[in-house]
């Protein structure tokens, strides 16, 4: 008789129960975050902390220095690097914030959450990319609305060489997205684009503890991404790639023994494209410093090989940590993450940098609008790769969060509100939480973002 194949749900607790029975607790994944000190768990007992990591899983509950360290996770990956098994901590850390949630929710409240933050971040960036572009850009990014539901490509189209995920929040920052776009059209190569909260990758549920959701949606998801030539997705959103690659794909692997897809970071695949990216940079004369976040390995070392393939660019050193998948996972830690951006900021000032440059659309929400108060721009790394290639697109969400009023916020954006039939009083709630209030270190000489 044929076994049928687990669920996705099962698929993942059986990993779990895998990787806990490998695990040696040794409690070198504790002692190499970089994150515990700030988080206030002491450095003493590092395998009494993994060992109460292994207590949340199997019973939803441990010892209080194991809650936090789950609880506080910033995704550095510093953890899966020390593992002398090689086995992946950050995913138990993952499920163990699951289990917690498990034990103090019941399933409806899970599910009841998972879906409003679904479409609360849903709403945030329909509109907030809306206020942004024109049909014609938002159709470039497949956001388009009969584009939105669309399974693949047609017959006539024919399958593109990769698919490109945007993944949700991207579209908050759009002009960075269509740099992507760009410059793969200038090094010849064809795509699709997917992204948006219609192609989820699920993190939103798994967050919520709704394990079941996360199959759906990964099952969904993942059947749109598997249509290309060569069988590869690249990403863009770190969080996205995290999920994918380390709970969606292993799982779905799991569950019917297939893997869809590959997935590749962006700035990993235009490294690999070096030499035909190359000829087509043009010289800069820019000292620059770099805002890292090492959580998917390999990103930063790619970053920094791009940029010293630019004729004219200077990458100045700041002698910063580098800690998080991106800015915003730091905010478990929100004092910490304030005294990491303004000890950078000094550091940037200090070294008389003409630009701090970020690689992920989170962190240059959070950082660009201090553009305003320091002597150095803030811009996001494909637009110093573009401007070496001649490619540029406005960085409209930072002309507008420097305004820093909700209000003049939304009169400058009338003509995309009246052309898309936004409400303004909405577009105003929006751009007031998820613009404004998205700024972790306050401007200088500033009240609060007004609301």
């Amino acid at each position: 008789m044929t076994m049928s194949a687990p669920s996705f749900e099962t698929a993942l607790w059986d990993r779990v129960q895998g990787t806990l029975d490998a695990c040696t607790r040794c409690g070198k994944c504790v002692s190499a975050c970089p994150t515990t000190g700030p988080a206030g768990i002491s450095a003493e007992d590092p395998q009494g902390v993994i060992v109460g990591i292994v207590d949340i899983l199997r019973t939803g509950n441990g010892p209080q220095a194991s809650r936090v360290w789950a609880s506080t996770c910033t995704r550095t990956g510093e953890c899966i690097r020390s593992c002398p098994e090689g086995l992946n901590p950050r995913f138990l850390l993952a499920m163990a914030r699951v289990a917690m949630t498990g034990s103090s929710q019941t399933p409806a409240q899970r599910r009841r959450q998972g879906i409003e933050s679904y479409r609360r971040l849903g709403h945030d960036v329909d509109l907030l990319s809306r206020l942004q572009l024109s049909d014609e850009l938002l159709e470039r990014l497949g956001q388009a609305p009969k584009m939105r539901a669309s399974p693949g490509p047609s017959p006539d189209e024919g399958l593109p060489d990769f698919v490109f995920y945007t993944g949700c929040n991207l579209l908050k920052t759009p002009h960075i997205a269509l740099l992507c776009l760009d410059i793969m059209d200038a090094i010849g190569v064809s795509y699709r684009v997917l992204g948006g909260p219609n192609h989820c990758c699920g993190i939103l549920q798994l967050r919520a503890g709704d394990t079941e959701m996360v199959g759906r949606l990964a099952a969904h998801t993942a059947e749109r991404l598997s249509h290309s030539k060569t069988g590869q997705v690249l990403s863009w959103c770190p969080s996205c790639h995290v999920q994918f690659t380390e709970v969606t794909l292993p799982m779905l692997k799991r569950a019917d023994g297939s893997v869809p897809f590959e997935m590749h970071p962006f700035m990993l695949f235009l490294a690999s494209r070096l030499d035909q990216l190359r000829p087509l940079l043009r010289p800069l004369n820019l000292r620059i410093a770099l805002h890292r976040h090492p959580g998917v390995a390999g990103v930063v070392e790619a970053v920094q090989a791009i940029l010293g393939a630019i004729p004219g660019v200077t990458l100045v050193d700041l002698g910063q940590p580098a800690i998080g998948l991106m800015s915003n996972a730091l905010a478990a830690l929100p004092q910490y993450q304030r005294e990491l951006q303004h000890a950078e900021f000094e550091a940037a000032r200090d070294a008389g940098i003409d630009a701090l440059v970020a690689v992920y659309h989170a962190d240059h929400r959070e950082l660009c609008a201090h553009e305003r108060d320091w002597p150095f721009r803030i811009v996001n790394v494909l637009e110093v790769v573009g401007a070496s290639m001649g490619l540029h697109h406005n960085d409209r969400f930072k002309q507008l969060k420097i305004m820093q009023d909700a209000d003049a916020i939304v009169a400058e954006c009338g003509d995309l509100l009246r052309r898309h039939s936004l409400d303004p009083r909405a577009a105003r709630e929006v751009v007031a939480r998820a613009m404004l209030a998205e700024q972790v270190l306050p401007l200088k000489n500033d009240a609060k973002p007004q609301h």
